[in-house]
């Protein structure tokens, strides 16, 4: 068992609670589905939000969906000038099987254009 690490990033459409719930939700599912992992899998995950993001903290969605005993960090974003606005990004360490080339980094929506090189 190897220890890897998994990014990911996923464009918000307005700054809501509900919203930003709903979309890192979907990010960190996606995360976990495509590299087969399961929450017992996680080390830690480390999130950040640009710093037009102020409804919630993104790892309010991690554990309104179970993951109530991974160590979770949130963190603002570098606010560069002209940089994707709404954006969370996520930073998971994980236990797995899978080799580096074969992690799946996810990039949903809009956000698959922060990292086209890595996005799947």
């Amino acid at each position: 068992m190897a220890v890897r690490a998994v990014r990911g990033a996923v464009q918000l459409d307005r700054d809501e609670a509900g919203h930003m719930r709903e979309r890192v939700e979907e990010l960190l599912t996606t995360v976990l589905e495509r590299n087969g992992l399961t929450a017992d899998d996680l080390i830690s995950i480390w999130f950040t939000a640009t710093s037009d993001l102020h409804s919630d903290f993104p790892a309010a969605a991690a554990r309104h969906i179970g993951l109530v005993d991974v160590p979770l960090l949130c963190a603002r974003e570098l606010d560069v000038e002209g940089a994707m606005p709404r954006v969370v990004r996520l930073l998971a360490h994980v236990e797995t099987e899978l080799p580096k080339t074969r992690i799946a980094h996810v990039y949903l929506g809009a956000a698959a254009a922060l990292r086209k090189d890595i996005a799947q």
